[in-house]
């Protein structure tokens, strides 16, 4: 199953580590230079122009990448679990 984060984008929910919202997780120094690190690293891809609500840390093959997200952590999560229990039915 995928889950639609934004624009044009859509990721396996098996890769989703987390979802976090912006707002409440910046308010910490060291989510602040996590962003910071994976930023110079080119770990994180902003999927539009919009201010982000969230970002969803993912792994594929190993291999990291953080998504800026337009949508809010909350609706995320719920378009998630939706998901989930369409898969349980």
């Amino acid at each position: 199953m995928f889950l639609h984060i934004g624009g044009d984008v859509v990721i396996p929910i098996k890769n989703v580590i987390a979802i976090m919202d912006i707002d409440t997780t910046t308010i910490s120094k060291d989510t602040k230079e996590f962003l910071k690190i994976a930023e110079e690293e080119g770990f994180i891809e902003s999927i539009s122009e919009d201010l982000p609500k969230s970002f969803i840390i993912t792994e594929t093959d190993k291999k990291s990448k953080i998504y800026l997200s337009p949508i809010s952590s909350v609706t995320l999560q719920k378009r998630s679990s939706f998901i989930s229990e369409i898969a349980n039915v």
